[in-house]
């Protein structure tokens, strides 16, 4: 057995034990009660709240939160060497998984309420309003570039269908998911497509784990950066790899499911479970590019889209570069080439799953999400398909409007912003685990950490001009996160549960 071969499988075996383990500690912590009547069984509507069986919300809920995220977000992370594999497998388990399992479950126990809600009902007013602006801004941009990204890609298989005729068509399929009843469209594909994104994890692992051809992870130094253009691990990977960690957009959706589901006892393997296997497929990817990494390339880079990123890959791409080079001039490629080299044949088609497919199962949720949130904040009972019309197209009418216009500088702040709405959810939790007198440290200490780390981000990224230094910039986000533990937990918390 390589050392490669070790390290990946103790990975994946920790994985699964956290879920096993920490999830079921989480789930006591939490005080979870079996009996308690979901949303679904209380108040079916037949469009938003409407019983399914479990396994199908599980697949639906995997492709929510997944997407394009823990493929392209952990190629991407795997430029920083191995010390990646460290963030997916125990920020999953510590953060991501107890993140979405608990805002699940305290949706459930509000009846199916939406995130900026369940924010303002803890943290307050201004917090609710805030979140409020920041989900939907998300949400229609997460709408606006899974709709312009996949165009442009079926543009590339199916030439005689211009880009803009991809767009509408994709369009039209977002704005039947929307406003049509959740087990018409989402809740008859989600399933199938899920089965299929299983398989290509599955097919990936085993294909690299076992190939005679390739050394598995041939570098296992956690301790080291490895990133070409020696971005620092502090605090650039935790918010290059968010979904199979940790991904504030992971809450935005689950309201959804939650309000599907039948039975209070499936929250923790639906939520924390899904998640689990959301950084299972991380890590595979993650495995992948590092196994990949140094193996030269067939594909000659362009030279202008590689110039952008690096000077000499231009000059490398001519006579074939390193499989890294491609990961930062074209995700898309190194996806596709990744499955073709692995996967034979068949791995151009999964390819097409990868890089088509996924972001389609993030846009179309995305904004059924959104018109969730806005019928809530004006109170629009969504029963009527007139009322879902009425919320629907303004927002569709919206994306239009913000795809001809050049959004890149908000677009910039999207990972940043990602990791703030799990900032906005942590601390939500940890007032009501405070507020129950639960012990609310299994979310407030994620909460500081990821605290820390957005602050720093914020300040020190180069893609946030500010430009601070790194040191100066996480003692700034340290004192935001001891603020934010004083005003929310021993404050805040403290007096509403002792008014309680």
């Amino acid at each position: 057995m390589t050392t490669g071969f070790f390290v990946f499988c103790l990975c994946a075996l920790l994985l699964v034990l956290g879920y096993k383990i920490y999830g079921k500690a989480a789930e006591y912590v939490y005080g979870l009660k079996f009996n308690m009547l979901m949303p679904c069984m209380k108040q079916p509507d037949g469009v938003d709240y409407v019983p399914m069986p479990t396994w199908r919300i599980f697949m639906i809920q995997l492709l929510n939160i997944a997407g394009l995220g823990p493929v392209f977000g952990a190629f991407a992370g795997c430029l920083f060497g191995p010390v990646a594999l460290l963030w997916i497998v125990f920020g999953c388990i510590l953060a991501g998984a107890v993140h979405d399992f608990l805002a699940a479950a305290a949706s459930a126990v509000h009846g199916g309420e939406n995130l900026p809600e369940l924010v303002g009902r803890y943290l307050g007013r201004p917090a609710r309003y805030v979140m409020r602006a920041l989900c939907i801004l998300l949400m229609l941009l997460v709408g606006v570039v899974f709709t312009s990204g996949p165009a442009g890609m079926l543009h590339a298989l199916v030439s005689h269908v211009s880009v803009l005729g991809w767009c509408i068509i994709i369009l039209l399929y977002y704005f039947l998911a929307t406003v049509l009843p959740i087990d018409v469209i989402i809740g008859k594909i989600y399933p199938l497509f899920g089965v299929l994104f299983i398989f290509m994890a599955i097919g990936l692992g085993i294909s690299v784990s076992f190939s005679t051809d390739i050394e598995l992870l041939p570098s296992v130094d956690f301790f080291t950066n490895a990133h070409p253009q020696q971005l620092g691990i502090w605090p650039m990977i935790f918010v290059t790899i968010a979904c199979g960690a940790i991904s504030g957009f992971h809450a935005t959706q689950s309201p959804m499911m939650v309000r599907c589901l039948q039975h209070a006892r499936n929250l923790r393997p639906v939520f924390y479970g899904a998640m689990v296997v959301e950084g299972l497929v991380a890590l595979v990817w993650c495995t992948v590019g590092l196994t990949l990494r140094e193996m030269p390339t067939d594909y000659v880079l362009v030279a202008n889209e590689a110039g952008k990123l690096m000077p000499q890959l231009a000059e490398a791409g001519q006579a074939g570069a390193p499989f890294w080079q491609l990961i930062m001039a074209s995700p898309a490629t190194a996806v596709n080439q990744a499955c073709t080299t692995l996967l034979g044949p068949v791995g151009a088609v999964i390819a097409v799953l990868g890089v088509v497919v996924l972001p389609i199962t993030s846009g179309d949720t995305a904004m059924r999400c959104c018109r969730l949130m806005v019928s809530d904040i004006f109170g629009l009972e969504q029963t009527s398909v007139r009322r879902r019309l009425l919320v629907a197209l303004p927002l569709f009418a919206l994306v239009i409007i913000i795809a001809n216009i050049d959004f890149s500088i908000i677009w910039r702040y999207f990972g940043w912003a990602n990791q703030a709405l799990a900032c906005f959810t942590l601390w939500t939790l940890a007032v009501l685990l405070r507020m129950r007198g639960r012990f609310h440290w299994i979310v407030t200490v994620p909460a500081l950490f990821m605290t820390t780390m957005c602050t720093t981000y914020l300040l020190c990224a180069p893609d946030c001009y500010i430009g601070m230094p790194i040191q100066t910039g996480t003692i700034i986000g340290g004192v935001v996160s001891v603020v934010a533990l004083v005003g929310l937990i021993f404050i805040r918390a403290r007096r509403a549960a002792e008014k309680n």
